[in-house]
């Protein structure tokens, strides 16, 4: 029961990028990856993410540690 709750809500967060993106008005300027690498940005973003990534890297092999320990120890 909590895994379908939390796969829905996965999913309802996935999918809420796609329907913010979907109504954006044609007026409003479009801000594309060239107008961040043109700014500097870019690099800004692509650092973050890479954070992003490696910590949760390091969380979930830190995680597989404790589980392969625990199930060592019975």
């Amino acid at each position: 029961m909590v895994r379908k709750i939390i796969g829905y809500s996965l999913l309802l967060l996935l999918s809420l990028p796609a329907t913010v993106l979907a109504q954006a008005d044609d007026a409003q300027k479009k801000y594309t990856a060239f107008d961040m690498r043109n700014n500097g940005k870019i690099y800004v973003v692509v650092t973050v993410v890479l954070i992003i990534l490696i910590g949760l890297l390091l969380y979930v092999i830190r995680v597989d540690r404790k589980i392969s320990k625990l199930e060592n120890h019975n």
